[in-house]
């Protein structure tokens, strides 16, 4: 049995200046993707696009800046709407304070598409092109937010058996072993989906489809590592023994198949 390391969330302190290292880890997040974006722009077909322009830095600059933008408004809203609705109708000043953490990555994902549509269409591209585009560059963003989880010691995992070698005690969640969750997802929904969709992106797909393949992957991905994570105190299991984040996740699951699907009878 392991115990938490109980980092501080601070990493830097200046005067009335905290830097945390959840801080970090979204800017870690920011560069691990403009990296790898700069990267995707030497793949095809993107290498060889011509109309309206062709893809270039100033692009990946544009769509970075843009999904910081949607991530982090949607991240929020959708947290607000998805877990607790009931109280910040109630208290709608708060739905600002972000400080006071509260992000939901579903959220997220639709603040980023809402942003990447404005930006597709504003440039003349399709839609699903700059999914694609984006699509393999996302899960290591994903797999740094979970490293600053881990780092906070929040959304831990559910009780284990005692006798898993990694089975870890957190501050504040009992002294009963856990899973810890946040490893789990970064091992998931980070690295591994990372890997398969880089793999998978660099033979020619038809358009739609290493779009659609991020947001099956990630719905399956997030949906088991469900299974082992603490639900939310006020919340706890839904219907059929699911979690709020496997609900989320059954629309993803099913329409990532069916684009992807629906993508390859296209020409």
């Amino acid at each position: 049995m392991l115990q938490h390391p109980q980092i501080d969330p601070v990493a830097l302190q200046i005067g009335p200046l905290a830097i945390h290292w959840y801080g970090l880890t979204y800017l870690a997040a920011f560069a691990l993707f403009w990296w790898l974006a700069r990267l995707r722009l030497r793949h095809e077909p993107f290498a060889s696009i011509q109309q309206p322009r062709p893809w270039a830095a100033r692009d990946v600059e544009d769509i970075l800046f843009l999904g910081v933008v949607g991530v982090v408004a949607g991240g929020r809203i959708g947290y607000c709407l998805f877990y607790q609705p009931a109280y910040y109708l109630q208290h709608p000043l708060e739905v600002f304070f972000v400080w006071q953490g509260g992000m939901s990555f579903h959220g997220g994902l639709i603040g980023v598409m809402l942003a990447q549509l404005w930006y597709a269409h504003s440039r003349g591209r399709p839609f699903m092109q700059v999914m694609d585009f984006i699509a393999p560059c996302v899960p290591t963003g994903l797999a740094a937010g979970r490293v600053g989880n881990f780092i906070n010691g929040e959304l831990w995992g559910r009780v284990s058996d005692p006798s898993l070698p990694w089975g870890m005690v957190f501050r504040g969640a009992g002294d009963l072993p856990r899973h810890p969750s946040q490893v789990y997802q970064f091992l998931l929904e980070g690295l591994l989906l990372f890997v398969l969709l880089w793999l998978y992106a660099r033979k020619p797909r038809r358009q739609g489809q290493v779009g659609a393949a991020f947001v099956f992957g990630y719905g399956v991905m997030r949906f088991t590592a469900e299974y082992f994570r603490e639900p939310d105190a006020y919340l706890g299991l839904l219907a059929l023994g699911l979690s709020m984040g496997q609900w989320l996740c059954v629309p993803m699951i099913v329409g990532g198949a069916g684009l992807w699907w629906w993508s390859g009878r296209g020409r």
